[in-house]
C-alpha cells in the first residue's frame, strides 16, 4: 500500500468554511473545482464525480459525503487530493438526508486508506462530526482528517475530547 502525508494533501486552503450549494451536483461541482484549482485533476475528473454519483451514493452517512471519480478517470489525477466543503446548512444528498461535510477524493492507488479509516472513525462520533460541521477554523478539520486512525483522542483546554 502505497500511504501519503494526509497533511500534504488536506491544507487549509482545500476546505471552504460556512459554503453554501444549491443542490448534491453543485456541491460535488465545488469540491471538484477545489481539486481541479489545486492543480491534483483535470477539468472533465469532475464530470468523473458526477457521474460516479449519479451510478452510487457516496454519502457516508451523519451528514458526510465522499464524492470521487470513477476509475476510468484515473488518468486525468496528476496528484492525490483532498478537498472539503463545509455546508453548514446542508444540501439533501439522499432522501431525508443532508450532508454538511463533502470531502471531494482524487487518488490513482490506495493512497487515501489512511484517511477513509480515519473517516470511519470521525462517522462513529456524532460530536466530532457537530464540531467540523459548525467550526470557523479550517485548521480543525484538516487536523482531525489528517489524524492516524487509532490515534488518542487531543483534549480542549477544559479537558473535553476531540
Amino acid at each position: 500500500m502505497h500511504v501519503c502525508n494526509i497533511m500534504e494533501m488536506l491544507t487549509e486552503e482545500m476546505v471552504r468554511l460556512g459554503a453554501h450549494a444549491a443542490d448534491k451536483v453543485d456541491a460535488v461541482r465545488r469540491c471538484g473545482e477545489l481539486l481541479v484549482q489545486a492543480g491534483c485533476v483535470a477539468p472533465d475528473y469532475v464530470d468523473g464525480m458526477l457521474a460516479r454519483e449519479r451510478v452510487r451514493s457516496n454519502y457516508l452517512g451523519q451528514g458526510v459525503a465522499i464524492p470521487h471519480g470513477q476509475s476510468k478517470d484515473l488518468a486525468l489525477v496528476y496528484r492525490t487530493g483532498v478537498s472539503v466543503l463545509q455546508l453548514p446548512e446542508g444540501v439533501e444528498w439522499e432522501p431525508g438526508e443532508k450532508a454538511y461535510l463533502v470531502i471531494g477524493l482524487a487518488a490513482r492507488s490506495d493512497e487515501l486508506v489512511p484517511l477513509l479509516s480515519n473517516l470511519v472513525e470521525v462517522l462513529q462520533d456524532p460530536d466530532t462530526v457537530e464540531r467540523l460541521t459548525n467550526t470557523t477554523d479550517p485548521k480543525v478539520i484538516v487536523e482531525r482528517l489528517a489524524r492516524s486512525p487509532g490515534q488518542k483522542r487531543a483534549t480542549t483546554r477544559n479537558g473535553a475530547p476531540f
